[in-house]
């Protein structure tokens, strides 16, 4: 039987998965394959250099898939410098289904968003920033754990999705989506046990057959040595606590980090944003960049279609739903 949820009924998608943004790797060939599998895509606002080009990409993807997805709209200014009033606008009047907001507050662009008719996601990575997103008027609240690659933010905030889950569906009024190093039906079906209404899934997704970055990565990706032990943190000194894989480049960051007293300017060169984006499309050295890699990198085993990735999970969650009602029905 299928899955239904508020986040499937709000949006009108076949099951409650929606893919997350990631930098670099949410083009429209990613979000369309998603979308046209069941969940929701969505498409990475700053992967577009201006607001125009983003309004291109999403008539672009629209090209590619009749199903609704969403875009990300990720506000660093202070790391980013970028039009995110542009960015907002254009998400407003192209009418995407949804935006995953994350980082910056959502008290700015909800009302314009809204009044558009979107629906509006807050990527949460703490309980109180996912108390003030819903006093902003959000629709959903994504929580995520530390497992996953937005790792807490601040020092303090090393909590895992285990705890923050099941706070934030007795606590919350407005739906919750769990995230943080999913990856599996057996952990969609907890978080729907745990009264989450989906999850939302970046790093599975980076390793399927439609994410547009080098097969060598892919590759790196399955081998069992690199298992959910193969994360590290980084930025946790400048608040922006990220978990990533663990290559040489993110040891340089950390011993770095190690000194104190650091400014992102001593990081940038091994952080740059261009240089993860080389490795996703031309070198695919996984050793050369830092990129972000959740927990869920342990379970990880093979590069199935987007398609058979999401075919896969609900049929497990509908499995392990159902074994946990005939424990109820033999009490």
């Amino acid at each position: 039987m299928p899955l239904r949820t508020a986040l499937t009924e709000m949006l009108g998608i076949e099951h409650p998965i929606i893919q997350g943004g990631m930098q670099y790797v949410g083009y429209a060939e990613m979000a369309s394959a998603v979308s046209n599998a069941g969940g929701l895509g969505i498409l990475t606002g700053l992967t577009q250099p201006d607001p125009e080009a983003l309004r291109a990409e999403i008539r672009r993807c629209q090209t590619m898939t009749d199903k609704p997805f969403g875009v990300n709209l990720t506000i660093l200014p202070a790391l980013i410098p970028a039009d995110y009033d542009g960015y907002a606008r254009v998400l407003a009047e192209e009418k995407v289904a949804l935006v995953e907001l994350a980082a910056g507050s959502p008290k700015k662009y909800t009302p314009m968003w809204k009044a558009a008719g979107l629906k509006v996601l807050h990527k949460s990575a703490t309980m109180r920033h996912a108390l003030k997103a819903q006093e902003a008027g959000v629709d959903l609240i994504e929580i995520v754990g530390y497992e996953g690659s937005i790792a807490g933010g601040q020092k303090g905030d090393e909590v895992g999705a285990w705890v923050l889950l099941a706070k934030a569906t007795s606590t919350l009024k407005v739906p919750v989506i769990a995230a943080g190093a999913a990856g599996t039906g057996r952990q969609l079906a907890a978080a729907l046990a745990m009264g989450a209404h989906g999850i939302t899934m970046a790093t599975r997704f980076l390793c399927t057959v439609e994410a547009p970055i080098d097969i060598k990565i892919k590759e790196t990706m399955v081998r069992p040595e690199n298992d959910e032990r193969q994360t590290t943190i980084v930025l946790g000194s400048l608040s922006n606590a990220t978990r990533v894989f663990k290559n040489e480049v993110a040891q340089q960051i950390r011993d770095i980090e190690g000194k104190g007293d650091v400014d992102f300017s001593q990081v940038m060169p091994l952080a740059s944003g261009q240089r993860t984006k080389k490795m996703w499309q031309q070198s695919g050295d996984t050793s050369d960049a830092m990129w972000s890699c959740g927990q869920s990198l342990g379970l990880i085993s093979d590069i199935p279609t987007c398609q058979e990735l999401v075919r896969r999970i609900v049929q497990e969650a509908e499995e392990r739903l159902q074994s946990s009602a005939r424990m109820m029905s033999k009490l």
